[in-house]
């Protein structure tokens, strides 16, 4: 059982706390009672208070003694704990002033650990890279997070992550199923992704009202980020915005916005109008424009994207 003595004179934000059980719900309840302190629903916290799952998301990690890594919402330092028993460096990132006074507390002298306070969202840019991620990471940003790492090509060798079922559901994803999304190609463009176990809400506290899953994302290493055209994920967007429309109408409503940037409608030598030059985009990537997004594999994507750059070039 993972239990937290604080020394007596160290205690100058708590009130008559003396241990903390990462295991008990009751227990994490009265911590933050005593201590003034509550969890907020806005910052998505939930507690994971099962001891079998916390060791088996660390141990999929696969980090060795004296690596990096990133952990991202640690809470109260559960995970935390059991990567600095195996003297892994931790760069944690929490956004709550009252979680981070207690880690700074829990861990005080751990030279291991490097407490990052605020929104991740923000504060992560600026923080120099690491080879691991590990997190058990909000509902409310899991998705926008990963998909900002990806497209401003922040990688991670390995990650592990706990995200809500329909999510991890949506980054395993394979064409012609209802979870496939213009999310499950941006992870597929980057990563292996491998789903792990289901996480019933009794293993949290406070008890999410849907279950959880663990998924490992592996960095691929058949092909890099710098491989694909500039029009990629700008193009993945707008193609699923409407994925029961079949592609040549989205490309053509692509082009007439701007395309990204990529300036096509001012590119060839005679004006042309979006669905012209949907037509030879089209005709260039060797698809008919009759597919829908939700059909389409990586590789046609990356055809079609390719197909804007030749064109614009």
């Amino acid at each position: 059982m993972p239990v937290i003595k604080l020394p007596q004179n160290n205690l100058s934000h708590y009130n008559k706390v003396m241990e903390l059980n990462y295991n008990s719900a009751a227990e994490l309840k009265s911590f933050l009672e005593q201590n003034s302190m509550g969890m907020q629903k806005k910052f998505g916290q939930n507690f994971l208070i099962n001891p079998g799952i916390r060791q088996a998301l660390v141990d999929e990690l696969e980090a060795e003694a004296g690596s990096q890594v990133w952990e991202i919402g640690p809470g109260l330092g559960a995970m935390t704990r059991l990567l600095r028993e195996r003297d892994i460096l931790v760069r944690a990132f929490e956004i709550d002033h009252g979680f981070a006074r207690a880690l700074e507390e829990l861990f005080a002298g751990d030279t291991g650990l490097a407490l990052i306070k605020g929104d991740v969202m923000k504060t992560w840019p600026s923080e120099p890279s690491a080879p691991y991620l590990l997190g058990n990471l909000p509902y409310n940003i899991a998705a926008a997070l990963l998909a900002d790492f990806i497209e401003k090509g922040r990688l991670f060798q390995r990650m592990v992550v706990t995200v809500q079922r329909e999510i991890a559901q949506r980054m395993a994803a394979r064409p012609n199923s209802p979870a496939y999304s213009s999310f499950s190609v941006l992870c597929a463009s980057v990563y292996t992704v491998k789903p792990l176990m289901i996480i019933r809400g009794a293993s949290f506290y406070p008890k999410p009202n849907v279950d959880s899953q663990g998924v490992r994302l592996d960095l691929r290493t058949d092909i890099g980020p710098d491989s694909y055209p500039a029009a990629f994920y700008p193009l993945l967007r707008r193609l699923f915005a409407s994925r029961r429309k079949m592609i040549k109408n989205n490309l053509a409503n692509f082009i007439a916005s701007g395309a990204g940037g990529l300036g096509l409608l001012s590119a060839g030598p005679l004006p042309a109008t979006p669905q012209e030059i949907a037509a030879g985009v089209l005709a260039h990537s060797g698809l008919s424009g009759n597919e829908r997004a939700e059909n389409l594999e990586l590789e046609s994507f990356v055809r079609l994207a390719q197909a804007i750059e030749d064109m614009r070039k």
